[in-house]
């Protein structure tokens, strides 16, 4: 049983950085990861995704202010997130593809197993 445990969210302010955490259980450094967000009364949506050997992409919304990489040797990544503004308030979840291309996707359909999310909240 795949389990994905998300750590580092809280309360901060606009402007301030805020770093997230997902650990897997089990050895999955060949597959990619990602992050997605669901906002109060919204869908959830793609934030950024890392393949398996470091590529990244990410959404437009956060491009330049966000950062996805992978511990070395650990089935980690880390998701530091820079110059937060209110509108990135969400539950973050943590995704894992099992997918053998390793390749990262925006769809959510694309992901086999998911975190129980970490609260993000940021005042103005």
């Amino acid at each position: 049983q795949v389990q994905l445990a998300e750590s580092g969210g809280g309360l901060v302010q606009a402007g301030d950085s805020l770093r997230l955490s997902c650990a897997a259980s089990g050895t999955y450094t060949r597959h990619a990861m990602a992050w997605f967000r669901q906002g109060p009364g919204k869908e959830r949506e793609f934030v950024t995704a890392i393949a398996w050997n470091g590529d990244a992409i990410y959404a437009d919304s956060v491009k330049d202010r966000f950062t996805i990489t992978r511990v070395s040797g650990e089935n980690t990544v880390n998701l530091q997130m820079n110059n937060l503004e209110s509108e990135d308030t969400a539950v973050y979840f943590c995704a894992l593809s099992l997918s053998v291309s390793g390749r990262p996707f925006v769809d959510a359909g694309e992901y086999d197993h998911w975190g129980q999310g970490t609260q993000v909240s940021v005042s103005s």
